[in-house]
């Protein structure tokens, strides 16, 4: 898409929308976590570069005459971008100066209600992305702007339509919280699965498979329950069929890291896929994360063992 500008506001609207744009296209392609480089090299617009990431937190591309395009929460990184009671996202101000022009940029763009970008580090050098997202918040008192997302759908219109009065201000801000706790969970997900894919060399942790679109990353302990943190030591990577067969019991993991099949499945007849994806690997060793402070929680898996031995 290219925007043709003739004046600073148009600018703006031009490449905000052309970012949402160019997000939406590379989520598409490669899926909603992007790599850094992909986000540091970003787009042309007009013949000149656009990168959506820069080294600081609160991030305005050259191109751009005024307002930031993005916010960025690296992995381990200085601040602790949380979210509050009421679902909304904080984030930290760039130092302790309310003053310092990247605080006040984001100010600015609260106060016009600029549509901006969130990347949320996952994993090292890879983010979710997050669009539109809305500064609706300032306290200077905790150095911390609040953030709400809304629906992509909306991003171009409220790109176009920044500043202007909203007459549905309980709606909107309904809508958002919504959306801003969706997102919370979706954060949630997409690090439990960069950290654990990462932690076994992108490979099914019993079969060895290797497409990372067909691995998932699998809770030893259910999130639900009190044991279940999205922790790498509360994890597996296992590919679809094999999360399935831990998930239905039809597969039990030792504390020893061994894999056992179902006695009733061990003595089924059928094709291939039975013998060798699921009988073939009976009494097999785990494969293992390298750094052993990400191998498998014992105790986790002496408790789920327990649950597969009593249907056993």
């Amino acid at each position: 898409m290219t925007f043709r500008a003739h004046n600073s506001s148009d600018l703006d609207i031009g490449i905000r929308v052309e970012a949402f744009k160019w997000l939406h296209d590379q989520v598409a392609a490669v899926g909603d976590v992007l790599p850094i480089d992909l986000l540091r090299r970003g787009f042309t617009h007009e013949g000149a570069r656009v990168p959506l990431m820069g080294p600081q937190g609160i991030f305005k591309p050259a191109v751009l005459p005024e307002l930031p395009l993005s916010i960025t929460t690296a992995p381990d990184g200085p601040y602790d971008d949380a979210f509050t009671s009421a679902g909304l996202l904080t984030y930290r101000y760039r130092g302790t100066d309310p003053d310092h022009r990247d605080n006040v940029g984001l100010r600015r763009a609260m106060k016009q209600q600029k549509p901006l970008v969130y990347f949320h580090g996952v994993a090292k050098s890879r983010y979710l992305a997050v669009w539109p997202v809305f500064i609706v918040g300032d306290d200077p008192a905790t150095l911390a702007f609040l953030v709400a997302a809304d629906d992509e759908h909306r991003a171009d219109s409220a790109a176009r339509n920044a500043g202007q009065i909203v007459s549905e201000v309980h709606e909107v801000e309904g809508r958002r919280a919504y959306i801003t706790a969706s997102v919370r969970v979706r954060l949630h997900q997409r690090g439990f699965r960069e950290r654990v894919l990462r932690a076994y060399r992108d490979q099914c942790a019993i079969c060895r498979l290797r497409h990372r679109d067909l691995l998932d990353a699998a809770h030893i302990i259910g999130d639900g329950e009190s044991a279940g943190e999205p922790v790498v030591t509360n994890g597996l990577s296992l590919c679809k069929i094999h999360h399935a067969a831990f998930d239905h019991l039809i597969i039990g993991i030792r504390p020893d890291y061994v894999v056992e099949v179902h006695p009733k499945v061990l003595k089924e007849s059928d094709g291939p896929m039975l013998r060798h994806g699921l009988q073939g690997l009976h009494n097999s060793s785990l494969v293992l994360p390298t750094a052993r402070h990400n191998h498998p929680d014992r105790d986790r898996l002496r408790e789920r063992y327990e649950r597969y031995s009593r249907v056993a």
